[in-house]
């Protein structure tokens, strides 16, 4: 970005003026004009290009054809492409002409010193031909797009540091610098131009607030060589003059997007005239870059699974062991975090999700901490946070949440087309009320997070009518092998009334639910014949059923599914203070891990040796190449108004489509 530069020469001596390659330079001829002038020539040394234009509509043309009539609207501009070797070595001459006189009638010599200033970085322009028009000051979208890219650097490089690494002004260990981008300040031309000149870099102090900027002052292999030069405080840094043609700096982002904050900062680097001792420092030339701080990103179950999370509690050994089989059969590492961490608390879904920001340099697993601090509070910062492994969180400054701000209600389609608009990395998906209704909704702080990430615009479903309140108690995705590459399951009371009603007619309507429930002394069997004469429980599952399918057609339509997209998985719900809670184990809250599916064990009807609801669900997904274990948690989760899924948390495979190639 050039200001606008405007030289005046004069006729009683020469004027000096630096310009900078490749950027015009406007002459003011008319300030200093011989009485009589009536036309003027114009020629410039080798390597100096001028042109005249005379008015917008005739463009500019070679200054050095033909003599010009002299006009005040006459524009002359000068442009040189080289940089100096030294002061003063180029020079544009003006001669003032009169038809009366054969000679001219005076001269004017501007002397021009050319320097190449240039603030760079990698700009991500791999889907363009040709780079050369890339305007460095916009940040533009899509696979033809470009513009630089940071990096929270929320990670702990030096795990003897007790902060985050962009919570000081240190780099404390080199692979600190690999969560950083580059950026660098080219400069070529004589050196003596810097004795009275000086570079100065700077930023907004808004922006100096959301990154920081380290220059390389000495040997790069030592941490004591990166000075911190901008961010927090400091919004503009004199840079000092050393004896390369190129100064490197490194950038990290402190702040994710969020309200308030599109993501965008600018970095300026100004060259500054300060030959003047009794005024300031007047700005000749300005370079820019963009940079877009990284959005987190959630990854949705059908990606590849890396490693499970799960609690050890003092009654949930089986289900460890159960969830430590299924990660082998899918070859994930498996994290057990410790009675003595958790307090007993299970419900590590709901405590974090994990997710990942991405730069073309660098992708980093980032766990956003939920703000319902449970017992668990403490293991996403103590325990994940750590060397490659960033950490978040966004809390209400009145601290106040309900259970819909834990992260079981927090969840992420697979990629999706819905209404003409591609969603290449899914759809986040809440849960609150109905539009326009009181009921419970997630805090405003977590949902202004998720909605300035841009790239997986959220979707707002409707669960206040559960107890609990969570998405994932009524819907998840599990991987296919055809149509849209997955399927939506969603928990369905009639599909479990009509199974039951069929299993009737056939004679099994004596056939018990909740045989083989160990050790509870709560929980009493009941019969098919049962469940189908109770007039209450049928009434409320179909308050229930209607609202599944208030969110069936939201899905349907923000997520651009058909019915073909949808498997309904037989669910029964009954009422708790007026709110909906499973009736057995919710099927369609379940552990997916590839096509290893650990799916809640419902103790269902029982006939002719196996249990009904598992054969209607096997029956559903294993033509889909799933394979289908059943986990008992009745005991330690189920009747805790949780499941497998509430129980367990996974970081998954990174998208390999890049972020920066959609267009929100």
């Amino acid at each position: 970005m050039s200001l606008q530069r405007i030289v005046r020469v004069s006729l009683e001596h020469p004027t000096s003026a630096v310009c900078v390659a490749g950027v015009e330079t406007v002459v003011d001829i008319y300030g200093s004009v011989p009485e009589g002038t009536e036309m003027f020539e114009v020629y410039g040394t080798p390597g100096v290009d001028i042109y005249v234009s005379p008015n917008m509509e005739r463009g500019r043309e070679r200054a050095d054809t033909r003599r010009w009539r002299f006009d005040a609207t006459l524009e002359i501009i000068v442009v040189m492409n080289s940089p100096s070797n030294d002061l003063n070595d180029s020079h544009v001459q003006i001669s003032y002409h009169s038809s009366h006189k054969p000679l001219p009638l005076a001269y004017a010599v501007l002397y021009l010193t050319c320097v190449d200033i240039s603030l760079d970085c990698d700009l991500n322009c791999e889907g363009r031909q040709d780079r050369t028009f890339v305007d460095k000051r916009q940040w533009v979208w899509g696979p033809r797009g470009y513009g630089g890219i940071l990096l929270v650097n929320c990670d702990r490089d030096d795990p003897s540091c007790g902060v985050q690494d962009n919570c000081d002004e240190h780099v404390r260990c080199l692979q600190d610098l690999e969560d950083m981008s580059v950026m660098v300040l080219r400069t070529q031309g004589p050196a003596a131009l810097f004795d009275d000149h000086k570079l100065v870099l700077h930023t907004s102090s808004y922006d100096a607030e959301r990154a920081q900027v380290f220059h390389v002052c000495g040997p790069e292999d030592m941490c004591e060589a990166y000075r911190h030069v901008l961010g927090q405080d400091k919004v503009s840094y004199e840079v000092p003059r050393f004896h390369g043609d190129e100064e490197r700096f490194f950038v990290e982002g402190l702040s994710f997007p969020d309200a308030g904050f599109t993501g965008l900062i600018s970095f300026h680097v100004t060259l500054l005239d300060d030959s003047n001792e009794d005024f300031s420092a007047s700005p000749i030339f300005t370079d820019t870059v963009v940079f877009r701080v990284a959005p987190w990103i959630m990854t949705p179950s059908t990606l590849l699974p890396l490693e499970v999370y799960v609690c050890r509690v003092r009654n949930n050994t089986c289900f460890v062991d159960a969830v430590a089989e299924l990660a082998r059969k899918a070859g994930c590492k498996l994290t057990i975090c410790p009675q003595a961490e958790n307090r007993n608390d299970r419900w590590i879904q709901d405590e974090m999700e994990l997710g990942y920001v991405q730069a073309p340099h660098k992708t980093l697993p980032v766990v956003f901490d939920s703000p319902r601090n449970g017992e668990l509070q403490d293991f996403p910062y103590k325990r994940i946070l750590g060397p490659d492994f960033g950490y978040v969180t966004r809390e209400p400054r009145d601290r106040s949440v309900s259970g819909l701000d834990s992260f079981g209600n927090l969840e992420v389609s697979p990629p999706v087309v819905a209404n003409g608009k591609e969603y290449p990395l899914g759809r986040i998906l809440i849960g609150g009320n109905l539009p326009g209704s009181s009921g419970r909704r997630v805090t405003q702080v977590v949902r202004d997070f998720l909605h300035a990430q841009k790239v997986q615009p959220p979707v707002e479903l409707f669960v206040d009518w559960l107890a609990v309140g969570h998405v994932d108690e009524f819907l998840s995705f599990v991987p296919a092998p055809d149509g849209k590459g997955f399927r939506m399951l969603l928990a369905s009371p009639g599909a479990c009334f009509k199974l039951f009603q069929e299993k009737r007619k056939c004679g099994h309507g004596r056939a018990l639910l909740f045989q083989g429930v160990v050790d509870d002394e709560r929980v009493r069997t009941i019969s098919i014949n049962q469940v189908l004469s109770n007039k209450d429980l049928i009434n409320y599952n179909k308050f229930v059923q209607s609202c599944i399918d208030w969110n069936r057609e939201v899905l349907k339509r923000e997520l651009g599914l058909a019915e073909c997209d949808i498997i309904d998985i037989p669910q029964l719900f009954k009422t708790e203070r007026k709110k909906a809670m499973a009736f057995f184990p919710d099927l369609v809250n379940m552990l997916v891990l590839g096509k290893h599916l650990g799916i809640p064990k419902p103790f269902g009807p029982i006939i002719d040796g196996r249990c009904c609801l598992e054969e209607k669900v096997r029956s559903l997904l294993e033509p889909l190449g799933l394979h289908c274990t059943f986990i008992d948690d009745f005991t330690p989760y189920h009747m805790l108004h949780g499941e497998v899924h509430c129980g367990t948390n996974v970081r998954r495979k990174p998208f390999s489509f890049k972020w920066w190639n959609m267009v929100p």
